[in-house]
């Protein structure tokens, strides 16, 4: 799979401050990539390095293979940006906006109006597309946003916090959005958010950024191993085992220690590849388990994890 993106030891430097600090990584085409972090970790100055609105102090970038800060407007042409503040004009209608930006994209003008009406019926805007949009709730004005940064149909979209604000109803239908974006068109997707649920529910893999750095990038997957090597498991049993029984378990190749008492113990193993193992050699002992459950960690607990280490 192809990268979209690729960036190498990438710094902006503001004064004595380094907004960007050296970041290394790739975007492969299709995947929804998140950068995560709190104010002044850089993830919106990121976003602008990358479009070529802002030029490096240090360092390389490239999307779809050119150079932001010499191709910058090309690379514009085939991006979608929706910043933290949806960019519209009050005083137009949705369909007076689209219409705007449409041609700014360079859309046809045969082709602009049906595009128009499509998209906002994507955004269910359709009922709505002629009022003047300082009538619409937030909510609403960020799905416009969202229509308005995919009006030309761009293969790449960088999101800036697309659910700030907004209810929780708004909030899911925007998510949806984004995830039905990556999974039916393949647009590949920058997401930089406060967001930890969100990102965990959307990204294939999130860069955990402070002070311009990435402090570790990967999938939850990775980062769980890199943070925890080890996995806990909790098995419940219909009765107490045997001493027999947790003596020979502690035995098997994998099994790191044994806690617990009763009919609940606490498996710490290698790696959850040691799991159906740990199974297998109980119901080989007669055992009867009612539940396996192995302690997963969130993309918070990685998060927060990682942030204590720069305190």
């Amino acid at each position: 799979m192809e990268n979209t993106i690729e960036v190498n030891r990438l710094e902006r430097i503001f004064g004595q401050n380094r907004a960007v600090d050296g970041m290394t990584f790739h975007v492969k085409q299709g995947e929804v990539f998140g950068l995560l972090g709190p104010n002044g970790a850089g993830k919106t100055t990121t976003v602008r390095l990358l479009n070529g609105i802002l030029p490096p102090s240090g360092g390389t970038a490239r999307v779809f293979g050119l150079d932001p800060s010499i191709n910058g407007q090309r690379i514009r042409e085939h991006t979608g940006v929706l910043t933290e503040t949806p960019a519209l004009y009050e005083r137009l209608s949705a369909r007076e906006n689209l219409e705007f930006f449409g041609a700014l994209a360079g859309i046809p003008v045969k082709k602009l109006p049906q595009r128009v009406l499509d998209i906002l019926s994507f955004f269910g805007l359709q009922d709505r597309l002629n009022d003047k949009v300082e009538t619409y709730s937030k909510g609403m004005k960020q799905r416009l946003a969202l229509a308005r940064a995919l009006i030309h149909e761009p293969p790449l979209l960088f999101l800036d916090e697309p659910t700030s604000g907004l209810d929780p109803e708004a909030a899911q239908h925007v998510n949806e959005l984004i995830a039905g974006l990556s999974q039916r068109s393949g647009q590949t997707i920058v997401l930089a958010t406060h967001n930890l649920l969100e990102a965990q529910r959307l990204c294939d893999r999130v860069a955990v950024m402070n002070k311009g750095r990435i402090l570790a990038m990967g999938s939850l997957n990775e980062l769980t191993r890199k943070l925890w090597p080890v996995t806990w498991v909790d098995i419940t049993f219909w009765e107490t085992p045997a001493e027999t029984v947790t003596g020979s378990l502690k035995a098997q190749r994998g099994v790191m220690q044994i806690t617990g008492q009763g009919e609940v113990l606490q498996v710490q193993v290698e790696s959850k590849d040691v799991i159906p193992q740990v199974v297998q050699h109980l119901a080989g002992r007669g055992v009867s388990i009612l539940k396996v459950n192995p302690r997963d960690y969130t993309l918070e607990d990685i998060y927060f994890a990682l942030q204590a280490g720069e305190k």
